[in-house]
């Protein structure tokens, strides 16, 4: 015997109740998932620098910091500023983002190109080391010296010539010598170049190798000041005393420098989500104290001539987005994105509340209902029939109830409709008799 199942709420009329509404919100959901406003990408490319550089070093540490959010940073190597520049604003590269010296450009430049500033982390100041016996108070000392300044793709080659222009200085002037960072350190150790000009913050392993190297001095810029006014990108640090090595007063007094800011540029492309992103790895990464500035000091909004993005300044005054404070950043994306979407859904709930239980309601009772046209279809039998007929015609539809009858009883409906069933069965005997009766 096949066992008869009762339950309070039936599982599959619901779904037929709820379904089309359900498919309905998923698709919508769906359909503004791909289309309101695109996911960020997982995967980006970065524009570096070269190794044993800070760039390069950085670059790791914001590769770390975004693998936590399931992105992968694809770091490239590349030979400085300038070439990370033209990477960046290059529509057939793969570059989206990238770090880039300040002076490397101009406003408009930068805007005709399509790039924009993420903000500046940290200062890399002008490094000149040379060895000499008496040490160098002006740059015209450098006349006839073999300095290395990098290939084109560095920032400090175009910041150099600068540089060499306000204190009355050609290119001419001096053996200019376009040697990588690294074999041009060797180079200089071994006393085959004379001068080496590096820009790099504090955190390269060259710069403070060459600090400690005995024999190799540091230009002191004593002029710092007029060249910040001359050159705004520029900021005047001080390398304070022993702040390389205490025990040994490394450097013995303070030096005075010159010093552009790296800043992070991108392509303005870039997903709005991500750049929130970024400057949360940037205030992890940069945001302590170091040689030359201060807790909190870095990343900021200033020392930028590249217009810094408008996410970007809604970060600098209001910190990270409210939903990426207490969600994943995938999560807090998503809502987001869809609020348009969740807030029309939201509005919808109230007139669905109020047609989907009607519907699971009628489709339920729908099941006796429909009997019920059976029912007066046999009584109009009767009563169309002649006298003659009516005999044959009460046989015919008392079987008809018989066969109705076995069907509802094989009706299932939930416990809390059981009433309608009971009040059908007992329409079915009423008609039966009423037939019966007519025989």
């Amino acid at each position: 015997m096949s066992k008869i199942k009762f339950t309070l709420f039936s599982i599959k009329d619901a779904l037929f109740a709820f379904g089309p509404i359900v498919l309905m919100v998923i698709a919508v959901i769906a359909a503004g998932f791909y289309l309101v406003d695109p996911a960020p990408g997982r995967t980006l490319d970065f524009s570096a620098g070269q190794d044993n550089t800070a760039y390069q070093e950085f670059a790791a540490k914001y590769a770390e910091e975004l693998a936590k959010n399931q992105i992968k940073l694809r770091i490239h190597k590349s030979q400085g500023s300038q070439e990370n520049l033209h990477q960046i604003s290059d529509s057939e590269s793969v570059i989206d983002i990238g770090f880039v010296q300040s002076g490397s450009t101009n406003q408009a430049d930068a805007e005709a190109q399509g790039l924009v500033s993420l903000g500046s982390l940290f200062y890399e100041p002008i490094w000149i080391f040379y060895k000499n016996k008496k040490e160098f108070t002006s740059l015209e000392e450098l006349k006839g010296k073999r300095v290395n300044v990098g290939p084109d793709g560095y920032g400090v080659r175009r910041l150099f010539k600068q540089i060499l222009s306000v204190n009355n200085l050609e290119e001419t002037d001096i053996q200019m010598q376009q040697l990588e960072s690294t074999p041009a350190t060797v180079a200089f150790v071994e006393g085959k170049l004379d001068v080496l000009v590096m820009s790099s913050a504090s955190d390269s392993l060259l710069v403070q190798m060459l600090l400690q190297t005995p024999g190799v001095k540091l230009f002191d810029f004593v002029q710092a000041e007029a060249y910040t006014r001359r050159f705004p990108f520029l900021s005047h640090v001080v390398l304070p005393r022993g702040i390389v090595d205490l025990g040994r007063d490394i450097p013995a007094r303070d030096y005075h420098l010159i010093s552009p800011t790296a800043t992070l540029v991108a392509h303005e492309s870039l997903h709005p989500a991500l750049i929130s992103l970024f400057l949360q790895a940037a205030k992890k990464i940069h945001g302590g104290a170091n040689w030359f500035s201060k807790q909190g000091e870095f990343p900021s909004d200033r020392y930028t001539e590249i217009t810094v993005e408008k996410q970007a300044e809604k970060f600098y005054k209001n910190g990270p987005p409210f939903l990426q404070r207490y969600l994943s950043f995938w999560m807090s994306n998503f809502l987001e994105r869809m609020w348009v979407v969740l807030l029309t859904l939201g509005a919808l709930a109230l007139p669905l509340s109020k047609i989907i239980p009607p519907l699971y309601v009628w489709r339920i009772r729908s099941r006796i209902y429909r009997w019920y046209g059976q029912l007066r279809a046999v009584e109009h039998a009767i009563d169309e029939a002649t006298p003659k007929q009516r005999k044959q015609i009460a046989q015919e539809q008392l079987q008809r109830l018989d066969e109705i009858e076995q069907k509802v009883n094989h009706i299932s409906i939930p416990l809390s409709y059981a009433e309608e069933l009971y009040g059908l069965r007992s329409h079915i005997q009423f008609v039966r008799k009423r037939v019966m009766g007519g025989v």
